[in-house]
C-alpha cells in the first residue's frame, strides 16, 4: 500500500507517495537523495510536515522521511573558557524542534525559548528562518551542515553564508539544492531568557519590552499564548490541524504602508521597508475567525482562535483549503492593494 502523506503533515492533507524511504541515519539520508538524483526521480524531503501543503494527488516520486536523531555539545563552537558563558550544540536535522527548545531551557541555553511550541524538525528551522515572539532562529545558528545536491558533496555553511532574512534564507531561495544534515547553534548560558522584544509576551511576563524573565517562565508564557491561538499541536483540537501561520506578514515600501488605513499596524524595518500584520489585513477584509466553515460544509476554514491559520476540520481536501486561501488572498488584495504570500511550501499544487 502506498504511504499517504496526510499521515505525515500537520494539516492532515496530502495524497500518496509513489515511493517512501525512511532515513534514520545521515548515511541513509544522503544515499536516498543521491539515488533519486542519479535516476532523475522527483524528490520530496519530509520531516515534521508542519510547513507543507501537499496536493490530493500526492507526490509522483520519492519521499524521503528525515528521521535522524541526536544532539551534543560541539567543542568546535563552544568557547574553551567557561567564563565566556557560551555553548555550541549540534543537532541532527530530524530532531523534533520543540524537544530541543525544552532541553535548551532545562540546561540554561539562552536564545530560542520564545520559539517554544513551534511544530516541525530542526532541519526545517534554518530554511524558513523560523521566528516568533521577537526571536528568529538565525540569531542562534552558528552553521548548517548540508548535502549539496549540485556538487554532490557535504558542505558546511556559516551563519553569514546562509542569507537569512525575514522568513527567508539561502536554502529557501535555492529550493531543492541543499539537504540539511544538522544544525549547530551558539547559545549564551544563564537562567534568564534573552531580552523580550515582543509586546504581547512582555505583558504576559509582566516585564518591560527589553526586560528579561526566567527561561522557564518565557517558555511557559509562549506555550500559553500559542495554545490560546490554536498554535500548539493537539490531535483533538482541529484549530491546530494547520500549517501554522499560512501567510507571512507583508513588508511594504513606505509609500505603500502610508496608503494603509489609519490604525493599521506599521513596524519600520532596518532595510527601509515597513512590516504590517497579515492577521489585521485579513480580519479587516472581512475574514473573521472561523470564516469558511459554513461555506465549505465544515471541512475547511480559518481557525476559530486565530485568523492566520487555515485549518482542516477533519474531512477537508487540499483543494478545499486552497480555495479558501485564494479567497482570502484575493480579498485582501482587493481591499488594501496588498498581496499576501503563503508561508508553507506547496507540493504539487498552486495558489
Amino acid at each position: 500500500m502506498p504511504e499517504l502523506l496526510r499521515r505525515h503533515t500537520t494539516l492532515r492533507l496530502g495524497g500518496p507517495a509513489r515511493r517512501w524511504v525512511e532515513a534514520t541515519t545521515e548515511a541513509e539520508l544522503v544515499e536516498a537523495v543521491a539515488a533519486a538524483d542519479r535516476s532523475g526521480e522527483p524528490l520530496l524531503l519530509l520531516a515534521g510536515g508542519s510547513n507543507l501543503v501537499v496536493s490530493d494527488a500526492g507526490f509522483e516520486g520519492t519521499v524521503v522521511h528525515v528521521a535522524t536523531r541526536g544532539f551534543a555539545v560541539d567543542p568546535e563552537v563552544t568557547p574553551g573558557d567557561p567564563a565566556c558563558g557560551g555553548v555550541g550544540v549540534r543537532v541532527a536535522a530530524g530532531e523534533n524542534w520543540d524537544t530541543v527548545v525544552a532541553q535548551a531551557v532545562e540546561r540554561g541555553w539562552v536564545g530560542i525559548e520564545a520559539l517554544s511550541g513551534i511544530p516541525g524538525s530542526v532541519g526545517a528551522t534554518p530554511i524558513q528562518n523560523v521566528g516568533a515572539y521577537g526571536q528568529e532562529v538565525a540569531e542562534t545558528v552558528a552553521r548548517v551542515r548540508t548535502w549539496d545536491r549540485v556538487s554532490g558533496e557535504i558542505r558546511t555553511l556559516a551563519n553569514a553564508d546562509c542569507g537569512f532574512g525575514y522568513r527567508d534564507s539561502r536554502f529557501k531561495a535555492d529550493p531543492g539544492r541543499f539537504v540539511v544534515l544538522d544544525v549547530t547553534f551558539q547559545f549564551t548560558t544563564g537562567t534568564l531568557g534573552a531580552p523580550v522584544r515582543y509586546a504581547e509576551l512582555a505583558r504576559r511576563l509582566d516585564v518591560e519590552e527589553g526586560g528579561r524573565a526566567p527561561l522557564a517562565d518565557v517558555r511557559s508564557a509562549v506555550l500559553d499564548l500559542r495554545r490560546g491561538k490554536g498554535m500548539v499541536l493537539d490531535p483533538d483540537d482541529h484549530d491546530t490541524w494547520s500549517a501554522g501561520s499560512f501567510f507571512t506578514n507583508p513588508r511594504l515600501a513606505r509609500a505603500e504602508a502610508d496608503g494603509l488605513p489609519e490604525g493599521a499596524p506599521r513596524f519600520p524595518q532596518a532595510d527601509g521597508t515597513v512590516k504590517t500584520s497579515a492577521a489585521w489585513l485579513i480580519e479587516r477584509a472581512g475574514f473573521g475567525k472561523g470564516y469558511g466553515l459554513e461555506r465549505s460544509g465544515g471541512r475547511a476554514g480559518l481557525s476559530t482562535k486565530h485568523t492566520l491559520a487555515l485549518t482542516n476540520r477533519g474531512e477537508a481536501s487540499t483543494d478545499d483549503l486552497l480555495t479558501l486561501a485564494r479567497e482570502i488572498r484575493d480579498g485582501v488584495q482587493q481591499r488594501f492593494g496588498v498581496r499576501l504570500v503563503n508561508e508553507p511550501v506547496l507540493v504539487g499544487c498552486t495558489l
